[in-house]
């Protein structure tokens, strides 16, 4: 299948190459000027056309003009990118069917790491890795994004899935003082908020010898996520669950322990209230006209005030219905009662009928504030036949959760739980009183906290040099300094003697609130101020754990020879040349209180060829070949985890990341056909291949000497160097994994329609990808986080007075650990009406279908995980240039 696949692609390229070559004798129109949504697509598709990488672009026409309301967004209209969301808001992006891990994105010339969170479990909370979250900066603050999908030997290392690289304004792309202003405001059709957002620029530029540009955009929004929500699934056996009611077939199943129940079986909302600020500064200085520097500065903050509210059957022995839970109050409850059930073929509960079980509730408070600095200071020295060009840069970013508290209640009562067969949706029928304080009792206080701090400094110098117009020598060295640490803290289960006991007042009456924003129920909630001063608790923390540091300097060094020749009356250009890195890392951190620290050293030359043949002037056909390296995430390497030995049984656990671990590499080969007509057309089709060894799993060994671990000894009493491991846990580089995919793409007016019709235009483009590698269980599949197909559409209509447009973006179904991703619609619009040559209205609409997020968990019974909607976004505004 993966073999006839791979030859289905090349062939259906080849078919579409051959009719380029044929089409691009036919057609001959001339070019045009034009502005507005179209300029931005003649600039984007110049940029591509006369890239000797394969590579794509967004051109915003002016400041605050961007296509979206995100960056992600507007990423997502391209081919081969993929985005997952947060709130109905883009946030991460992954690439030609590798996750955002894979994805280096760079901000004036130098990368940038910034991370925030999800307050969901499943889609990464306090993740601690590569990827970038484009949720932290307003797209307000940028003039153009380019993704570079081939790899040359003059760009960074890393970055195996292609460069994502953000450019904010300067002043002197313009002339004389500009200004622009742009004022939006927005509701959301889950919150019904007023969402306000902001952004400005002012820019002087005095005659291209000196000029300053600032800009800063500001927005306040609530986000609503709503649905059913469970955890990992689970087999489980009856207990102590009355099962009389049950035929005798039904209650052996049940008793067999085969039957694999969702746990939580919950009604979820996430509330968020956030504000997000950028501020950029630019300072352009031309002494004399061969030099010029450049001074970028960059500063955002996003902060997320966070409210979740859960109903759940969450017991204290265990999360499924037929959980069972010690006394409070000093009252018993008698046993749940099972009343009917109905499973499918692969076991799971589809439909459970029960009385008397256990309900939670889950009242949670969080506060997460991001903060990003940049300085990049840059040098541009162009003399006839020699340039040199290279920055000094310096970033921070510092992800800070102080407060993240959970208090739950606990209550019992009958419920009838009903999972769609097709996994896509589920429904809670609740036999009591579900809004009912005297139903309730306290339960537990959780309080955490969590820390991030991420650190870069960047040099680098770049020289060419120019033999003749077609022959020119590049090399160039750089340093990148990385470092990222953390820690967490937390006090748990406060009220858990007590309550055990039979001691405390657990009544929650003086400090109930009703929470009524979920669409299908009501539920008992907390307030936390209140609750807090019920129980005399002042909120503390214990000491820090989770500690690590990781840091990694590389050093790298290439050389470049661009080349253009004419063959057989054909212009051939591109480049060719090798880049070489070593790469020091020391990972540091906390295994069972004792400190560790590991040091590795690696490196690699990688090899990089791209060509670029213009067959006529409308036609030209690239290749490319290289080998790239992506390091593993930050996770894999943390020194951090535990070594435990069980005080009756003797029996000894480790689990630690693994510092030692090797960046994945890849061989990768890029062949496409760009055909170029009229004044916005273009018509390509690419085929794309990447060998990737290396893949990082996590691997468990049985019964292997302690000192295989590379710990130290003792790290607790008595475990040393012979001592017997029963299991070892740790991120190995073990499996491999290919990936083969097509990419087409359109974008035309329909210039040859009559009258009004030919001001209308489309932009389209899908991408079909299959890949393969092995899991830890020892199955194959396709690659975690790759959806096989996508495609955007986007259908304009533009005059110089007004204009709209419509998007619709498509991925499917994508896997991921434990299970996966169900596919996505998602439609987007956006309108103008030019009222002044200065002044320009606007409406934007996301999300416009309240498209529903499904995840599933397990690769094969796809049991319902979450469910979620967002609600619709809409936007009015202004735009005001000056």
């Amino acid at each position: 299948m993966y073999r006839s696949r791979k030859a289905l692609f090349a062939g259906a390229a080849a078919a579409v190459l051959s009719a380029f070559a044929a089409g691009a004798q036919a057609q001959d129109v001339d070019e045009v000027v034009v502005t507005g949504f179209r300029g931005s697509l003649v600039a984007a598709r110049e940029a591509k056309r006369e890239a000797e990488i394969a590579s794509d672009v967004i051109v915003a026409e002016d400041m605050a003009k961007f296509p979206d309301l995100n960056l992600a967004e507007s990423l997502q209209r391209l081919p081969g990118v993929a985005i997952n969301r947060e709130g109905g808001e883009g946030r991460r992006v992954s690439l030609r069917g590798l996750g955002p891990d894979f994805t280096r994105v760079q901000l004036n010339g130098m990368e940038v790491l910034g991370n925030v969170d999800s307050p969901m479990d499943s889609r990464g909370q306090t993740s601690r890795d590569r990827a970038f979250d484009f949720n932290v900066f307003a797209s307000e603050l940028f003039t153009k994004v380019e993704v570079r999908k081939s790899f040359s030997a003059e760009q960074d290392e890393g970055g195996m899935a292609g460069t994502v690289g953000l450019f904010t304004a300067k002043p002197f792309n313009y002339g004389g003082t500009r200004a622009a202003l742009s004022i939006q405001g927005g509701t959301n059709s889950a919150t019904e908020d007023f969402q306000p957002r902001l952004a400005g620029m002012l820019s002087h530029n005095w005659d291209d010898k000196f000029g300053i540009l600032v800009s800063a955009a500001w927005s306040k929004r609530e986000t609503e996520e709503q649905g059913y929500n469970t955890y990992a699934a689970s087999p489980i056996g009856s207990g102590a669950t009355d099962l009389s009611a049950l035929s005798a077939e039904d209650r052996a199943k049940v008793q067999s322990g085969t039957l694999v129940f969702q746990r939580g079986n919950r009604l979820s909302v996430w509330g968020s209230d956030q504000e997000r600020l950028g501020l950029t500064a630019a300072v352009q200085w031309r002494p004399v006209e061969t030099l010029t520097f450049t001074l970028d500065g960059l500063y955002g903050e996003f902060t997320n005030d966070r409210d979740e509210r859960h109903l759940a059957t969450r017991a204290s022995q265990n999360s499924t219905i037929l959980g069972g839970s010690v006394p409070h109050s000093g009252v018993t409850s008698p046993p749940p009662r099972l009343l009917a059930v109905r499973w499918d073929a692969y076991n799971s509960v589809l439909y459970a009928d029960v009385d008397n079980t256990v309900f939670a509730t889950e009242t949670r408070r969080q506060e997460a504030k991001n903060t990003f600095q940049q300085v990049v200071l840059t040098g541009e020295w162009d003399l006839e036949r020699l340039k040199v060009q290279g920055h000094l840069g310096h970033e921070q970013s510092d992800y800070d959760i102080p407060i993240s508290d959970k208090f739950y209640t606990e209550a019992f009562g009958g419920l009838v739980t009903d999972y769609a067969a097709d996994g896509r949706s589920a429904r809670n029928t609740y036999k009591w009183n579900t809004a009912d304080p005297n139903s309730y009792r306290a339960h537990e206080i959780d309080f955490s906290a969590t820390y991030q701090k991420t650190r870069l400094d960047n040099a680098e110098l770049n020289v060419a040099y120019a033999f003749s117009e077609a022959l020119t020598l590049k090399a160039g060295g750089s340093f990148r300094g990385f470092r990222n640490s953390g820690y967490s803290q937390a006090t748990d289960d406060l009220l858990k003697t007590p309550w055990e006991r039979g001691t405390l007042d657990d009544r929650v009456n003086d400090y109930y609130t009703i929470f009524d924003k979920h669409d299908d129920q009501s539920w008992v909630t907390v307030d936390w101020d209140k609750a807090l001063a019920k129980y005399g608790v002042t909120r503390f923390l214990g000491a820090p754990r989770s500690i690590y540091s990781v840091e990694e300097d590389t050093t790298a060094g290439y050389a470049q020879l661009d080349w253009r020749a004419e063959v057989g009356g054909m212009t051939l250009r591109g480049n060719v040349g090798a880049r070489a890195y070593e790469t020091e890392l020391t990972s540091s951190g906390v295994v069972s209180a004792g400190p560790v620290t590991v040091s590795n050293t690696y490196s690699g030359v990688l090899p990089a060829f791209n060509a670029v043949l213009e067959v006529t002037p409308e036609l030209q056909v690239r290749v490319a070949a290289a080998q790239n390296i992506n390091r593993p995430s930050l996770t894999a390497y943390a020194m951090n985890g535990t070594v435990s030995r069980d005080a009756n049984s003797g029996f000894v656990t480790v689990n630690v990341g693994n510092p030692e671990l090797d960046p994945y590499t890849s061989d990768e080969f890029d062949a496409a056909a760009e055909w170029y007509f009229g004044g916005v057309g273009m018509l390509a089709a690419g085929v794309f291949h990447k060998k990737i060894d290396g893949f990082v799993v996590s691997e468990r060994v049985t019964n292997v000497p302690y000192s295989t671990t590379g710990l130290p000894d003792n790290l607790i009493a008595g475990v040393t160097g012979s001592t017997n491991v029963n299991e070892f846990t740790r991120p190995v580089n073990l499996n491999d994994a290919e990936l083969t995919g097509v990419e087409l793409s359109l974008q035309t007016d329909f210039f040859f329609l009559p009258g009004f019709m030919s001001d209308m235009g489309v932009v389209a483009n899908a991408t079909f990808i299959d890949s393969k590698t092995t899991y830890p269980n020892g199955q194959t599949g396709p690659i975690w986080g790759m959806s096989d197909t996508t495609y955007n559409v986007t259908l304009y209509y533009e005059t110089s007075k007004w204009g709209v447009r419509v998007s619709s973006n498509y991925r499917s179904d994508y896997p991921i650990d434990q299970g996966g991703f169900r596919s996505t619609t998602y439609v987007d619009a956006a309108a103008f009406y030019q009222l002044t040559d200065k002044i320009r209205l606007t409406v934007d609409g996301i999300n416009l279908t309240d498209e529903r997020e499904i995840q599933y968990n397990g690769l094969q019974a796809k049991r319902l995980w979450n469910e979620t909607s967002s609600g619709r976004t809409v936007f009015v505004g202004a735009n005001v240039q000056f």
